[in-house]
């Protein structure tokens, strides 16, 4: 799943996850919290990841300064 648009903005569902980010979340209780099937969640993280949007930290995903801008 890409993330982000063509035109640099972002898709709605990496917009949910990213606002549930501000918080720092494990992939499972994301999947919960957005009521998404963890395989879908999965994917966007490591898509977001790539792109510096989301960081691993201690097993939980969070939001980065990048991420914010992008949420802007």
């Amino acid at each position: 799943m890409a993330c982000v648009n063509p035109d640099g903005t972002l898709i709605p569902s990496a917009v949910t996850i990213l606002n549930a980010l501000k918080t720092a979340h494990t992939a499972e209780d994301l999947a919960q919290i957005v009521q998404q099937p963890l395989f879908k969640i999965r994917s966007g993280l490591r898509n977001m990841a790539e792109a510096k949007l989301v960081e691993l930290k201690d097993d939980k995903y969070i939001i980065t300064d990048l991420g914010l801008q992008k949420l802007k």
